[in-house]
């Protein structure tokens, strides 16, 4: 019995100082992250480091969330100072791979980000081979397709860079930026990197047909067709895929602007009007579909309709100064069915509308052009007096019905 309670309380004691010893690590890992994260908040990164260090050698789980991106800011921070000793930099070189290597494997949830980062320094600080940068690339991608641009034009210049001929490095590269043009359409270099790889933006017009045609479902493939034709103004070419991919996603706006835009430049105006008349059913509040809209009609000779949207587009732009001006690009139009004093009476509706854009945005130079080519085709003063018509008169304009305006003579 006496022994058996001497058992006991060994086995008490032991587990009481196992636990003691597990409460004591604990606070250690959560005072280490504390003061690594004070540091580091102040930026003082080299004192910051051995306490982080401290914490992941520790239990690299623990913090993860937050850890990795603290140790990265601070390897890089002092990697990249002008006051980092030779040794140091040295240092941080040494060790960078093995971080991120810690990064991937325990914040599993971020590794493409880090592989990433990985293959940036293996190729820039440590000036590593593209036979191990290319591969770290590609497998950062593959984790996090959503990565940033810039990584994906570094592995696409190491395609360019290494390509022999043979390693279809060439090819690989114009995917990337047929990619990425797909994803940037607003910025052009990197259609124009792809076009610099195919020679000429013909020939990686056809190449994307062709690769289309013989995958007709590929929606990637039809969006890169329809950004090449779209870039070359082969507007004809980017019907087709507009379409298509119209018909997977048919209230997509982006498509459906491209779509109403490629039609008015054919001057299709039917199929135009169908397409800005959904956009605006789409997106009332829109003003761009309003002017374009509006362009449609006018290519179509719908002058008056054309004006009513032209108005719209204005309006909603809170004095959007354009469409005003293409209000008064109407009136000069129709001032060809008109003979004599009428004709000088429309234009000088047209000239005055032209003024009142210029008025809402006076760096309309395209206004001002107007106005001064007008200045001999509007009523002159022996025009007036001729006609016993008094300065400040208003004058309804009778030769073009669909006008139903008033002009004041000066």
């Amino acid at each position: 019995m006496k022994t058996l309670i001497q058992t006991i309380a060994l086995t008490l004691i032991i587990g009481t100082a196992v636990t003691l010893g597990q409460t004591a690590d604990s606070m250690k890992i959560i005072t280490d992250y504390s003061l690594g994260t004070e540091y580091h908040k102040n930026k003082d990164f080299e004192s910051a480091m051995p306490y982080f260090w401290s914490v992941v050698e520790a239990n690299p789980t623990k913090f993860s969330k937050w850890i990795y991106y603290k140790m990265e800011e601070s390897l890089w921070a002092i990697h990249d100072s002008s006051t980092t000793s030779p040794e140091m930099v040295k240092e941080v070189q040494d060790t960078i791979l093995y971080f991120y290597d810690l990064a991937i494997k325990y914040r599993p949830e971020d590794k493409g980000y880090f592989e990433a980062r990985k293959a940036y320094v293996s190729e820039i600080w440590l000036h590593l081979s593209a036979s191990v940068t290319i591969p770290d690339y590609e497998k950062a991608i593959e984790w996090q397709p959503e990565l940033s641009s810039f990584y994906y034009n570094r592995l696409g210049q190491l395609y360019i860079n290494n390509d022999d001929g043979t390693n279809d490095y060439k090819q690989k590269a114009i995917d990337i930026y047929t990619l990425l043009a797909e994803r940037e359409p607003e910025n052009p270099l990197w259609g124009n990197i792809a076009t610099d790889l195919f020679g000429s933006i013909d020939e990686r017009l056809a190449f994307q047909k062709d690769a289309w045609q013989k995958d007709p479902e590929n929606i990637k493939k039809a969006k890169s067709l329809a950004a090449t034709a779209i870039q070359a103004s082969e507007w004809n070419e980017a019907i087709a895929p507009l379409e298509f991919l119209l018909s997977k996603e048919p209230e997509n706006v982006g498509y459906l602007t491209q779509l109403g835009n490629a039609y008015t430049k054919l001057d299709n105006t039917k199929k135009s009007e169908e397409v800005f008349a959904k956009l605006i059913k789409l997106e009332p509040e829109n003003k761009d579909h309003y002017f374009y809209f509006g362009k449609a009609l006018m290519d179509a000779g719908k002058y008056s309709q054309a004006r009513t949207q032209f108005l719209k587009a204005s309006e909603l732009g809170n004095g959007w100064a354009l469409p005003i001006f293409y209000e008064g690009f109407l009136y000069e139009q129709s001032a060809n069915n008109c003979t004599d004093f009428d004709r000088k009476l429309v234009y000088l509706l047209a000239q005055q509308t032209y003024r009142k854009a210029l008025t809402m945005d006076p760096n309309l130079n395209e206004a001002k052009d107007r106005i001064n080519a007008l200045a001999g085709a509007v009523p002159t003063k022996e025009d007036l007096f001729f006609r016993n018509i008094k300065s400040g008169t208003s004058i309804p304009i009778t030769c073009v019905g669909w006008i139903g305006r008033s002009v004041t003579v000066q």
